[in-house]
């Protein structure tokens, strides 16, 4: 669902202002209430939009031993782990990195 342009345009504009929202709203002839509605709408929707996405994975049974586990992450770290990690102990973490 998109948001509708004006009502973005105003939310940014406000941002910018420095205008507390009822000041922004009486320059701008706009309802505060509905603008508030706006706001609450705008910032669940960029919230949803920064949602994390599932990517697939493959767990292959029993590795050899000498084998490693590599997690990357979008931010620039890796985490090593012994290829025997538990797939449910590495399933948890996961969800803690979330």
């Amino acid at each position: 669902m998109s948001f509708p342009t004006q009502q973005q345009k105003h939310i940014e504009a406000w941002q910018t202002s420095g205008l507390s929202q009822v000041a922004y709203c009486r320059q701008n002839n706009l309802n505060s209430k509905t603008f508030s509605n706006w706001l609450r709408a705008y910032r669940s929707q960029q919230v949803a939009a920064a949602a994390p996405s599932l990517i697939p994975i493959e767990i292959k049974s029993e590795p050899p031993l000498s084998a490693s586990l590599y997690l990357r992450c979008p931010q620039g770290y890796t985490l090593e782990f012994p290829a025997n990690t538990s797939p449910q102990w590495l399933g948890e973490l996961l969800k803690c990195l979330d």
